[in-house]
């Protein structure tokens, strides 16, 4: 259960949420419910009784442990849990001396209202379990059905107080019917959402089907398969797997959770890449350098929107503007080129194409782009995609393209 009106509202985006679940998973716990609710008492009362109403065995909140007005998830979960509040002097001793630390480097300080005002987080249910604060704010365990672990919101707060949370012994009784999931992630490329889905349908008449939890999602362009499982069910998942690779195995480029942003920046190593981009506006220099150890690979890369960019900066021979256009194979190709030479790189990758809104015509449509990958050596692959959607998806999808071939390309495919 998040809380926090900024949060509820998206003016801050949920870090929390997701990552509880990431650690949840890893510890072979089922994750029923993520909730978001701003920093009303009646609202986080309400959903306790509907998590609890769910039958959960443990409910954890996120945020809400300030001094401040609005922070009042522990009280709230006390009288949710029929305890009273009371306040722990050792507890807050401890916040005091953290309190102290914080604004001695400060001038003009009233260390005693501060104090007082902090008091608050030192209030405690009765035979609650505290974890000691990371920040200002302590975390709390209420051992109960369910059994309910109030953690603060500030993500680096509440990441560093989770391994004394998930020792706790109430917490452990809670996780106690734990078991061990496996989660595995195919990426394909090439492959419309609903070519999977028939694969999937088909996939039912598999012995254990049932017990495998799949999801998918089209993601930059790609399709991704992320499976959960119990160990029993491996063989079912497996006879899953040879099913997607006889019908798509050309189109799976990751069975193992990489991203093809993974895999292009680990062919690079011992190269030198540059990219000249037109309609991307440099959307794929900014992936490749998102990479780790970026530096050692990438050369460099220009960005040239206007024809006199791709003369001058590129030497694209004016002509070939004139003859086939600014987006075109033979203009990609002597941008790749250019950069090439501009940049003593053994491997290049140019864009050209028409993002919209306008510029478009009959013959090149907005979304039709070209793309070259050239390497040192000679060789070149161009290939012209026609893509939907507004600039925006235009130009990331343009990256995803060009990832995929340069893929393609490194590999000799």
């Amino acid at each position: 259960m998040v809380t926090g009106t900024e949060v509820l509202t998206g003016r801050v985006a949920d870090a929390n949420g997701p990552w509880v679940a990431d650690r949840l998973l890893e510890l072979g716990v089922e994750l029923a419910h993520i909730t978001i609710c701003g920093d009303r008492a009646a609202d986080i009362e309400a959903q306790l009784r509907f998590l609890a109403a769910e039958g959960v065995d443990l409910i954890v909140t996120t945020g809400g442990l300030g001094p401040t007005a609005d922070d009042m998830t522990v009280e709230t979960v006390a009288r949710f849990c029929g305890r009273e509040l009371r306040l722990d002097a050792e507890l807050e001793a401890k916040i005091a001396a953290i309190l102290k630390n914080l604004m001695a480097r400060f001038s003009g300080v009233d260390f005693d209202a501060v104090r007082a005002a902090n008091r608050k987080q030192a209030m405690v249910p009765v035979d609650a379990h505290v974890l000691d604060p990371v920040g200002t704010a302590p975390g709390v365990v209420v051992p109960g059905t369910p059994t309910v672990l109030v953690l603060p919101g500030p993500p680096r707060e509440l990441q560093a107080m989770w391994p004394a949370a998930m020792s706790d012994d109430a917490v452990q009784q809670a996780i106690a019917g734990r078991t061990v999931y496996r989660q595995d992630t195919v990426r394909m490329f090439g492959l419309a959402e609903s070519g999977l889905a028939e694969t999937l349908r088909e996939a039912e008449s598999i012995p254990g089907f049932g017990d495998l939890e799949i999801t998918t999602c089209l993601r930059r362009g790609e399709v991704e398969m992320v499976t959960r499982y119990e160990p029993h069910s491996v063989e079912a998942y497996r006879k899953l797997m040879d099913l997607v690779r006889a019908r798509h195995g050309e189109l799976v480029f990751s069975e193992d959770g990489s991203r093809v942003d993974d895999q292009v920046a680990h062919l690079l190593a011992g190269r030198r890449i540059a990219t000249a981009e037109s309609c991307t506006a440099g959307l794929l220099a900014a992936r490749l350098t998102d990479q780790p150890g970026s530096s050692a690979y990438v050369a460099g890369a220009i960005v040239a929107y206007a024809n006199e960019a791709k003369v001058d900066v590129l030497g694209v021979d004016p002509a070939l503007i004139d003859t086939h256009g600014a987006v075109s194979q033979e203009v990609a190709e002597a941008m790749a080129a250019g950069v090439l030479r501009r940049f003593a790189a053994d491997t290049a990758v140019a864009i050209t194409g028409i993002a919209g809104p306008g510029g478009g015509t009959d013959a090149k449509p907005v979304g039709t782009v070209w793309f070259c990958v050239m390497l040192a050596d000679g060789t070149t692959v161009s290939r012209q995609v026609r893509l939907p959607g507004e600039r925006g998806d235009i130009r990331e999808r343009s990256t995803t393209v060009a990832m995929h071939l340069l893929r393609r390309t490194l590999l000799g495919g």
